[in-house]
């Protein structure tokens, strides 16, 4: 699955964003190093701090289903004109799971897409750091 694939993916998972207080959309498409794809979408709360994002949505959705590595992410913000990258929260999360070498696409709702990796988003990621000297 190329990347713009799995930017559709994550742009129809956004469809079904729970964003009653920001009206931001975001959704998420993570692919398994087994090609399995689950998406997710922000839910929001009226307690702010209770809200999930699309990623770690969609990173709960493939632990829940036994999966463990991801190999690529799209975020999808379709009521952004540029494309928006993960909170820190989500980077983190992301992190465990993902290579640094591991390719994010960001889109809104131009034709303009942000090709990163999860090593840019987290330059200095100790879990990865220990495991390369390990």
């Amino acid at each position: 699955m190329d990347m713009e694939q799995l930017y559709e993916k994550a742009r129809k998972a956004a469809e079904a964003s729970y964003s009653p207080y920001s009206h931001f959309r975001v959704g998420a498409a993570l692919l398994c190093d087994d090609g399995t794809v689950f998406t997710g979408t922000n839910v929001e709360n009226r307690s702010f701090g209770l809200t999930i994002c699309a990623e770690r949505s969609a990173v709960v959705a493939a632990v829940s289903a036994g999966k463990r590595r991801f190999v690529a992410l799209a975020i999808a913000t379709p009521d952004s004109v540029d494309p928006v990258g993960p909170c820190g929260a989500c980077r983190q999360v992301l992190s465990e799971f993902m290579d640094k070498d591991s390719p994010v696409r960001c889109g809104g709702s131009s034709p303009a897409r942000l090709d990163t990796s999860i090593g840019v988003l987290v330059p200095f990621d100790s879990l990865h750091e220990l495991a390369e000297k390990l």
